[in-house]
């Protein structure tokens, strides 16, 4: 395995000019790893959003399947990463082994993916509208439209997966694929991984011959603002709190020229359990949600942190049944102390509201994060009371029992914008309650049915977004191949030479891609 340097990559190459050094942790014990960065300066931040967009002029112009040759080199980096590597982000995130291992081959398939994407040229919408100089009462100039990357994008590294939304996630793929330089800035709670993840980006850059700059990755806790504020940051990406996200917005909106934050941020992601369902399979649901909300000690953006269901002795025996299961559950070690304090705190508010009452878990004490459960008075959904939609980031789940389909609609239209929602139930239960998918529709960027949230497949159907405060833009997913499209932007080309086109919109198709023609697909020549 390489060294480990815990320099900032700028252009190329590494860089510490500043002599603040950042200490790695041991997730578990909190014992300092052999492992310092360096804080970047404000000088190093300006360098390396400086050599992104160098590197743009030349990266954005490449052909797509010369970027999909870095991406899947980038790739076998990822893979060939051995079981050193894995150990050392075990000790940063106190994530079992196979958790790392599958999320390795998450993060390599999904630049697969976007690989992928970019040989069959979709993603570039071709639309070629031609000259109609005989129309009346005026002509029509020949008009082509494709899409090119917005430029240089900066990442934020999320703590839950240290992998699959960090250094090589899906954000960092995603603007690469659209043609964009990245400049990343590192997660404190994982930095030796990203430092090992960031030099494999760099070995396939030289690999495939990618401009210097294409990557850039700073580490520090003050560079966050420096960043989003310099000129040549395009777009971001980010993956973490509803305060830090909101704060990227405000900075972003307040520069001279504004740039789009595509930030996911906070959701509970309801789980709606029908009648049918209940009757039927109450206790296998109880067994089935448990696992699901102790899932990766509940670090999941998907954990279904609320359960709803109408009134009825049914509901009552599952949220005994559930408590039981909760109450079972060992403690389990959060990624950092940052996060424990956090879920901590977010108990605490739990247990202090008059509306809300603890039904289930062991006592928070210790290192260790309890499984909890918690009931609140629908009133307070129906509401909005702010607490009861603040996500509370670990295994802890707040049942809301309804007293029927008029309050079960009316706390529904409470709800806050949601990555998922879950409906659990029986065929007769999907006929009776059919009212409620269009509402949902209105509050969730994914519905599921009989299954839970907690799993997200990078493919090209999915979304992983939703109204705010789910994420600060509903029109965009963080996983899966649409994700491309929060960094592309049109541009038109009116009477265009055919020498002077992109090869994407020129009348003999040489790369071979589906375009619209005089608004009829065409996968050939025109």
């Amino acid at each position: 395995m390489p060294e480990i340097l815990g320099h900032n990559f700028i252009a190329g190459a590494r860089s510490a000019a500043g002599p603040q050094r950042l200490q790695s942790l041991d997730a578990t014990t909190g014992e300092a790893l052999p492992y310092s960065f360096a804080q970047a300066t404000e000088s190093e931040v300006d360098q390396a959003a400086t050599a992104a967009k160098a590197a743009f002029v030349e990266f954005r112009q490449m052909s797509p399947a010369r970027r999909a040759e870095f991406l899947d080199a980038i790739a076998a980096e990822l893979d060939e990463l051995d079981d050193s590597f894995v150990a050392i982000v075990c000790r940063e995130t106190a994530l079992p082994a196979a958790r790392i291992q599958g999320e390795r081959g998450r993060t390599s398939g999904q630049m697969r993916l976007f690989a992928q994407v970019l040989r069959r040229g979709d993603f570039l919408g071709a639309r070629i509208d031609l000259a109609l100089p005989e129309r009346q009462p005026l002509p029509r100039v020949d008009l082509r439209q494709m899409r090119i990357g917005v430029g240089p994008v900066a990442v934020f590294g999320a703590s839950n997966f240290p992998l699959a939304f960090s250094t090589a996630g899906g954000d960092t793929a995603a603007a690469f694929a659209a043609g964009c330089p990245v400049v990343f800035k590192a997660h404190s709670g994982h930095m030796a991984t990203a430092d090992l993840v960031g030099a494999a980006i760099i070995r396939a850059a030289e690999r495939t011959g990618m401009p210097k700059g294409v990557f850039n990755m700073i580490f520090g806790s003050r560079v966050g603002e420096a960043l989003v504020k310099h000129p040549a940051i395009q777009a971001v990406g980010f993956t973490g709190s509803l305060n830090g996200g909101d704060a990227l917005c405000r900075l972003a909106a307040e520069r001279p020229q504004p740039i789009p934050v595509f930030a996911e941020m906070s959701s509970i992601n309801p789980v709606i359990i029908l009648p049918g369902a209940l009757a039927k399979r109450g206790e296998a649901i109880a067994r089935e949600l448990a696992g699901s909300v102790c899932m990766g000690a509940g670090q999941f953006c998907t954990n279904p942190g609320m359960v709803i269901g109408l009134q009825s002795a049914s509901f009552s025996q599952l949220l005994t049944d559930l408590g039981q299961h909760l109450d079972a559950q060992a403690g389990q070690t959060m990624l950092n102390a940052g996060g424990l304090r956090s879920y901590v705190g977010g108990l605490e508010h739990l247990h202090a509201h008059a509306g809300i009452q603890h039904l289930a878990g062991q006592p928070q004490e210790g290192s260790q994060a309890r499984a909890q459960l918690f009931k609140a008075d629908a009133r307070l959904l129906v509401e909005s009371d702010p607490l009861l939609q603040e996500e509370v980031f670990g295994p802890t789940t707040v049942a809301v029992e309804v007293t029927d389909n008029e309050q079960l609609r009316a706390a529904l239209l409470g709800l806050r914008g949601q990555l998922t929602a879950t409906l659990i139930g029986e065929p007769e239960d999907f006929e009776a309650f059919a009212w409620l998918v269009p509402l949902l529709e209105e509050k969730v960027g994914r519905i599921l049915v009989n299954g839970y949230p907690t799993g997200v497949e990078v493919c090209d159907a999915m979304v992983h977004g939703g109204p705010y405060p789910a994420t600060s833009d509903a029109r965009g997913t963080s996983v899966g191949t649409l994700a491309i499209d929060r960094f592309l932007r049109p541009v038109c080309y009116q009477n265009y030479p055919q020498a002077l086109l992109p090869e994407a919109l020129r009348d003999g198709n040489p790369l071979g891609i589906r375009r619209l023609v005089n608004g009829q697909w065409n996968d050939g020549a025109i």
